[in-house]
Order: C-alpha cells, then sequence, then structure tokens
C-alpha cells in the first residue's frame, strides 16, 4: 500500500465529479479523481445535449471532454479504474482500486452516478444513442412529430410520456403488468390524454432499425406470448435507475432504495464523506443538478479540511 495521503479523492468522473474536481482543484486541494468503469458517466452514451447553459447544442462525449480538460487545467489527477472496496470505518480513509492498488484519503466525494436499467433485447445496444435513450428530457425534443415508445409503469415512464406530448401525438406505453405502478395523479395525467396509448402486459422483446436509426419494435405478449411489429423512431426506456453504491453497502447509511442518504447539503452519515450526483439523487437526474451538487459537495470538503488543520 501507497503510505500517501490525498486530501481529497473523488469516486466518478461524470458531471458531479468534474465539477467537485474543478473546484477543489481552484482551491489547491489537488484531488484526484477515480475515472469508474464508464469515464464521463451517462453523458458518455448521449447524442446531444440541448439543456446545458450556455451551449446550445453539444455532443454528450464533447461536453465531458470539455470538462474532463477543464478539471485537468485545475490540477486534477485521474486514475483509470473503478474502486472495488472502501474501509471508511477510520481515518485516512482506505480504497482499493482494480481490486489491488489501495489509496489513503482524508476526504471523499462519492460521484459514482447511476446506472440505467436496461431491457437486454436484441438491438437495445446498437441502437443505443440511435433511437433508443433512458432521458426524454435530454433527447425528446428531436422527435418532433415522431412515433414515440415509452417502456414503463411508474412514475417515470409517465412523466416520460407527459412530456413527449409537447413534441408528438403518436406515444405508446408498452407497459409488463395489468395496470400502471405509478401514482394515481400521474397515472390519470396519462390516462386522460388522448396522445397516449398503453399496450398493457407486454415487453419489448426486440428492437430494429436500418442500421442508422430505430424504426421499429417487437412487442410480445407476456400472456398469450403473441408478437407484434410497432414502427417507432424513438424508445425511451422508463423502468427504472441503480445507483452505483455497492462498495458502500454497510459503510454508508443508505436509503431503503438503495441510494445514499445525504444529511445537511451533501454530508453523509460519515464525517469527511460527502455524496454529489445520481448516486443521491433520484428526483431530478440532470446533468445540471449533478454538476451543482458536485460543486456543493467540493466547497464542503473544503470547509471540512479547514477544520482539521
Amino acid at each position: 500500500m501507497n503510505n500517501k495521503v490525498d486530501d481529497l479523492i473523488i469516486i466518478g468522473s461524470g458531471p458531479a465529479g468534474l465539477t467537485a474536481g474543478i473546484y477543489a482543484g481552484r482551491a489547491n486541494l489537488q484531488p484526484i479523481i477515480i475515472d469508474g468503469p464508464t469515464p464521463g458517466g451517462q453523458l458518455i452514451s448521449t447524442s446531444y445535449v440541448e439543456n446545458w447553459p450556455g451551449e446550445i447544442r453539444i455532443l454528450g462525449p464533447d461536453l465531458m471532454k470539455r470538462m474532463r480538460d477543464h478539471a485537468q487545467h485545475y490540477g486534477c489527477t485521474f486514475i483509470d479504474g473503478a474502486l472495488t472496496s472502501i474501509d471508511l470505518s477510520q481515518q485516512p480513509f482506505k480504497l482499493t482500486l482494480n481490486q489491488e492498488q489501495i489509496m489513503q484519503a482524508r476526504a471523499v466525494i462519492i460521484a459514482s452516478g447511476a446506472r440505467p436499467k436496461r431491457l437486454g433485447v436484441v438491438g437495445e445496444d446498437h441502437y443505443w444513442g440511435k433511437g433508443v435513450s433512458t432521458c426524454a428530457v435530454c433527447d425528446g425534443a428531436f422527435y418532433k412529430n415522431r412515433r414515440v415508445i415509452v417502456v414503463g409503469g411508474g412514475d417515470t415512464a409517465m412523466e416520460d410520456a407527459s412530456f413527449m406530448t409537447r413534441f408528438t401525438d403518436d406515444i405508446t406505453i408498452i407497459h409488463i403488468l395489468e395496470k400502471l405502478t405509478a401514482s394515481q395523479a400521474m397515472q390519470q395525467r396519462v390516462l386522460d390524454n388522448p396522445k397516449i396509448k398503453i399496450i398493457y402486459t407486454s415487453s419489448v422483446t426486440e428492437i430494429r432499425g436500418n442500421k442508422e436509426h430505430v424504426t421499429e419494435i417487437v412487442v410480445t405478449d407476456t400472456q398469450n406470448k403473441q408478437t407484434k411489429t410497432l414502427p417507432a423512431d424513438a424508445v425511451f426506456i422508463a423502468i427504472g435507475l441503480d445507483p452505483n453504491t455497492k462498495p458502500f453497502e454497510n459503510q454508508l447509511e443508505l436509503l431503503k432504495n438503495g441510494y445514499i442518504k445525504v444529511i445537511n447539503g451533501t454530508h453523509t452519515s460519515v464525517p469527511g464523506v460527502f455524496v454529489a450526483g445520481d448516486v443521491a439523487d433520484f428526483h431530478y437526474r440532470q446533468a445540471i443538478t449533478a454538476a451543482g451538487s458536485g460543486c456543493m459537495a467540493a466547497l464542503d470538503v473544503e470547509r471540512y479540511l479547514a477544520g482539521l488543520h
């Protein structure tokens, strides 16, 4: 184990982690950023971003490269790898990367994000970012007057379907159960909207296209196993997210849904451990809110470290 103790290690390199790095770097904390399994986070697999302030339209990977360059400019050091375990029981905290490299830090910002649940069907990977998305708010405006499929029956699916009515009159919800699972108010908003159709007890079993973009989906009835093909220009998957919190189980207090419990801004149940972005936020889940919480976490770390000296 390296005996060096860093002031701050940031876990994750999405908008939350990179913004935290920029602020911490400008504060001369010389932060270490652990890239994680998906450097750049969810925006790396997003096409165009049109709701980032100051950028009318920018590719997700380009935005993340700019943020990464910005963080490097202010002294952030990036470590390629993923966190496999962490010991938060005593100072300094010990972090194990790739099951072998051990690092130590006086403060940690967890910005490990969340990963969208996927369907796991043929065509999903190929057409990811080419009509398949998990963020209607991010990508919905690209599908004006197009045929839109929303997969799911919870609040997120209802929100996505309702949001898409701003752009198109052709929206179909595919839900695996006999009735929706969303809150009553959210259900009613969808049920009362003539632009939205619902197909129950069904699942999307294949996504097809012309190699460049989605053109249709295969839907299978879960009861009689009959299949049918529906034309589609966009498929928004809204079956939930899984927060990347496995290394923190039994280390930090988590909520019942698996997200990290936030205490007083960005603090967690362990002093010196802070949290930012989608690993704690299951409500907004936007790049800009993740970045904002990254800023907050870095400021909280700065105050915390100042109190140690």
